[in-house]
């Protein structure tokens, strides 16, 4: 919440205190603890600006009905120098008290004042959060997945930044492991097929046109060289090759999806550094460890159980997950992704990370559980690594759902997507609807410049503001500062409620933080700009009092700033002519 609002809480909290203990000393309240309560907004704000579940929570401590307690405090409560005008018992015993007109005033002073920093806190104090999103495979082009888990991760970070955390973004490439050999596999049956059309292809190969185009690269920039070289030298040639073309060509996709990372992990650090082979060793250490059938297995089912039976579940319930091990070496010697997995996260919290964040696909839903156990089991915290879970993306044209690209005619990628769609309609769009739902990406709206598209609403809303200044300043009416005064006359109800959701922003953006829903933001916005068209279509600026124009000038500048504040943190520009 605003520094307005935060302070109006505190002072109702110190108010209500008083009329407990003022009602006691009168005999209105019996002799007894004054109960804890909380403060709140309604979820009507026709019944009070704050309400108080104080009479409620006294009940069983002062053996009365809430009611009563409500009238009681009520007649006991002083709200003289207060943000406060008055207070009301209702239904249940609540108590709903309403601000007077010069909370309001101070709200539209505090926006200006703050500007571009109005709605960031110091609620996170500084700890340090890792956000690990889309760290897609290398081995082929980015997809729709990656695109919904780029705009939410990424959204994401900038929410906790503004929150007060102190946040670190990073993608973990994959560019080792049992999927490097099959994209070695595939690259070698693809490259013999030029010159031998007959040379079979890996039952498990990676079957996208992509690896046939880059053998192809490889082949006109050096021709027949490794057809009479040994498969080794083949595979490590053609690997060495398209690997950092794919890397470098995702590092550009989500450069232009206005995505910076602070770091690109490559999974093949952790072996070359002999990290992997440490925690499996550390993971033997501990007892946690077997061998079968020539391979190192991980206790999973051990270690899951026990500390879901620290959690209270019973062992029927745990019974139904159909627990099971997992290999960590295999029969030939390698690691297995899941051994390089924990290394990996290990590696995150041995940085420093108080928290990590991975926004997974909803495919990995049966790797959390498991990711948090093996973190326990080495020593640390799993309850400090979060998943975020994100649903499938379906994309819709003219109504019908789209799998290929009408431009290349094969699997759309994000990189199609990006050609097709204004990245800021990509973003915003795909930071509409939570990530545990799935979505429906809709191409023609995403390209409609209309109301009906989300982001062209709001971006609308801001240009709609930049125009009411650049019209006035042509009538030679600029803004100046108001004083407290002239700010007490926005009284009109959209005024008043577009007021209240302005001061909302700073708690939306710490309710986002602290749920890892960015989407929150996105409605935020979206509700500002059909609060601002609504005052807008009701009251003129212009008015036939200077001072109430001066005043509404300040409302329009505070729609402003927020909604800059939220583009910008979003990384979706701002237009100031539509």
């Amino acid at each position: 919440m605003s520094k307005t609002s935060a302070n109006a809480v505190l002072q109702l909290k110190a108010a209500i205190t008083e009329a407990f203990d003022k009602a006691i000393k009168e005999g209105l309240l019996p002799e007894a603890s004054i109960p804890e309560f909380i403060v709140e907004a309604p979820a009507n704000r026709a019944n009070g600006d704050l309400a108080t579940n104080a009479a409620m929570a006294g009940a069983r401590v002062f053996r009365m009905a809430p009611m009563k307690i409500a009238e009681a405090l009520k007649s006991s409560i002083n709200l003289e120098g207060t943000l406060f005008d008055r207070c009301e018992a209702a239904g249940a015993g609540f108590l709903n008290f309403f601000f007077k007109a010069e909370y309001f005033a101070k709200i539209v002073a505090e926006i200006e004042e703050a500007g571009d920093s109005y709605g960031r806190s110091d609620f996170g104090e500084g700890k340090k959060y890792m956000v690990e999103f889309v760290s897609a495979n290398p081995t082929g082009p980015m997809h729709m997945g990656n695109a919904r888990g780029g705009a939410l991760g990424d959204c994401l970070a900038s929410v906790l930044d503004a929150a007060g955390y102190d946040v670190y973004r990073e993608f973990y490439v994959n560019d080792a492991g049992n999927q490097i050999e099959k994209f070695a596999n595939s690259l070698e049956a693809r490259y013999l097929q030029i010159y031998k059309p007959e040379t079979p292809f890996p039952e498990d190969g990676y079957q996208g046109g992509d690896i046939a185009d880059l053998a192809n690269e490889y082949n006109d920039a050096n021709g027949d060289c490794l057809l009479n070289v040994d498969s080794a030298t083949r595979k490590k040639a053609l690997v060495d090759f398209a690997l950092p073309k794919n890397i470098a060509k995702m590092q550009a996709d989500m450069k232009k999806y206005r995505i910076e990372y602070d770091k690109w992990f490559f999974e093949s650090e952790l072996h070359e550094s002999g990290k992997v082979k440490e925690v499996i060793d550390l993971l033997t250490e501990k007892g946690l460890t077997y061998e079968k059938e020539g391979a190192i297995w991980y206790k999973n089912t051990e270690v899951v159980t026990n500390k879901l039976l620290a959690e209270g579940k019973s062992q029927a319930d745990i019974d139904k997950l159909e627990l099971k091990d997992d290999v960590l070496v295999r029969q030939n010697g390698n690691p297995t992704y899941f051994a390089a997995d924990i290394a990996y996260h290990k590696n995150k919290f041995d940085r420093g990370f108080d928290t990590c964040i991975n926004v997974w696909g909803a495919d990995h839903h049966g790797h959390v559980m498991r990711m948090k156990g093996a973190m326990d089991a080495i020593g640390y915290n799993g309850d400090k690594l979060d998943i975020v879970l994100m649903q499938l993306v379906k994309l819709l044209q003219g109504g019908e759902v789209v799998k290929m690209s009408k431009r290349t005619g094969k699997a759309i990628q994000l990189s199609d997507l990006l050609d097709e769609v204004p990245v800021d309609s990509t973003r915003f769009m795909f930071n509409t609807r939570e990530s545990n739902t799935q979505m429906d990406f809709d191409l023609d709206l995403a390209v409609t410049q209309d109301n009906q598209n989300p982001v062209y609403y709001v971006q609308y809303a801001y240009a709609r503001i930049c125009s009411i200044f650049r019209n006035l300043e042509a009538d030679g009416i600029v803004k100046r500062d108001c004083t407290e005064d002239e700010l007490l006359l926005l009284k009109e109800a959209e005024e008043i409620e577009l007021i209240q959701h302005l001061s909302a922003y700073t708690g939306e953006i710490i309710a986002a933080a602290q749920s890892y829903d960015p989407t929150r933001i996105t409605r935020y916005v979206t509700t500002l700009a059909t609060l601002f068209h609504k005052f807008y279509n009701a009251h003129r600026v212009k008015c036939g009092e200077e001072s109430l124009t001066q005043a509404r000038l300040a409302l329009c500048g505070c729609v402003r700033t927020v909604i800059k504040n939220v583009l910008t943190m979003f990384a979706v520009s701002c237009p100031e002519k539509m």
